[in-house]
């Protein structure tokens, strides 16, 4: 299928270019605030913090994603064959090691990956995706996830979440540094440095959630085109996005925080008045996605 090869090659360019600009947008802001006040020292500060707070999350992100969002671990074989071997079939055909498996108990379809690489990672359903899909569907859903593992999403999105952290601290401190650190400057320095601390407190946080956001849809896109090449199989994994796109229930313990890692959004589609998928969400609204349409994901994995 010539379309998936093409669409996962574009999805990486993609990245990397998100990612670059994101890098330039961050050494930017470091440069205007190094000149507007004339010291680096809490963009110094802001690094270090960011850096600090991402390798914390990148070791051991596993636990806390698991504990919040409630999972066990199954133990046996036995308790899930099904789920066990599919996994275990798909992880020898990517040329993975298997990962461990944990069950969400909620009636909502979903699944997560998670770890901080293909030795320690995590695969996560939901007891509500097992009845509700046929075999072909399910591992679509876990060569999807296998494919985030494979492709090393939580050290892009570990780099994205430094870049992120960093470009929110600096803001927030050029803010502070802008109303309490005009002793020693002239007149024309302190309105600039307030404008700019202001605007960097604004404009820059947004920019940087955007960039994120972004880089993690176009994951999602690699994620799907992997998985159908690792299954040969796209409408597998199209039929399932949409049975999980209709489900009328969110999950029980969805976060905002790690609804970017769900193979589907977590809090549920968005729904008109007769309870049917809304699809005049606004083009603002879509650049704070965590996931891109499940519209588009289907056209793109049956090459419409």
């Amino acid at each position: 299928m010539p379309n998936l090869y093409t669409h996962k090659t574009e999805n990486i360019r993609k990245t990397w270019l998100l990612l670059i600009v994101f890098g330039m947008l961050t050494a930017g802001l470091g440069f205007l605030l190094a000149q507007g006040f004339n010291n680096p020292l809490f963009l110094y500060i802001g690094v270090a913090i960011s850096f600090g707070m991402t390798a914390y999350s990148y070791w051991f992100s596993d636990k806390m994603v698991l504990s919040m969002a409630g999972a066990r671990r199954i133990e046996s074989k036995m308790d899930y064959p099904e789920l066990w071997n599919s996994v275990e079939n798909l992880s020898i055909t990517a040329g993975l090691p298997m990962p461990k498996l944990y069950v969400i108990d909620d009636p909502a379809p979903n699944a997560f990956a998670t770890g901080r690489d293909p030795e320690h990672a995590v695969i996560a359903v939901t007891t509500g995706l097992l009845p509700l899909l046929t075999k072909a569907e399910l591992e679509g859903v876990l060569a999807h996830e296998l494919s985030h593992i494979g492709n090393r999403d939580m050290l892009v999105m570990s780099v994205v979440s430094v870049l992120a952290g960093v470009i929110s601290i600096v803001a927030d401190l050029a803010m502070r540094a802008s109303l309490f650190g005009g002793e020693n400057r002239d007149g024309k320095s302190v309105i600039f440095a307030l404008v700019l601390g202001i605007a960097a407190s604004i404009l820059a946080p947004i920019a940087a959630t955007i960039i994120q956001l972004a880089i993690s849809r176009k994951r999602e896109f690699l994620a799907d085109a992997t998985g159908a090449l690792l299954t040969r199989y796209p409408e597998g994994l199209a039929s399932a996005l949409q049975k999980i796109q209709n489900f009328p229930q969110p999950l029980k313990h969805a976060h905002a925080a790690t609804a970017h890692l769900y193979i589907s959004n977590p809090f549920g589609a968005k729904t008109d008045s007769n309870g049917r998928p809304n699809k005049r969400a606004s083009w603002f609204a879509g650049l704070f996605a965590t996931h891109p349409p499940t519209e588009q994901r289907v056209a793109a994995l049956l090459g419409k």
